[in-house]
């Protein structure tokens, strides 16, 4: 684009004067202004928005891990629990069942 010289400023305000008139150039003037800096705050929020998304993208691909020193060294494994629960499970199944075959033998 060619660098505009004065006589071309002065071109471009006559004909925006003859196309606004003289009374409604100021307040045009002031619309676009408030319109420009309207415009600039709502882009410089939407990049905001975007590094904090970002910063939150990066924080959930990141999984954490607790340190060993976190787990107390008396916890037991997983497979200790589960065989802890199994072996409980069959215990209250056995007990279960007598009380079962009793009522049965009640009702007939």
């Amino acid at each position: 684009m060619a660098n505009l010289g004065p006589m071309e400023w002065i071109l471009i305000l006559l004909v925006l004067i003859l196309l606004f008139g003289a009374k409604k150039l100021p307040d045009t003037a002031k619309a676009l202004g408030q319109s420009l800096r309207l415009f600039k705050k709502e882009t410089s929020k939407l990049s905001e928005d975007d590094e904090a998304r970002q910063t939150v993208v990066k924080a959930q691909a990141e999984p954490v891990t607790p340190p060993a020193a976190q787990i107390p060294a008396g916890t037991p494994s997983i497979e200790e629990r589960l065989r802890a629960l199994e072996e409980e499970n069959r215990r209250l199944r056995e007990a279960q069942q007598p009380v079962s075959s009793q009522n049965e033998q009640r009702s007939n």
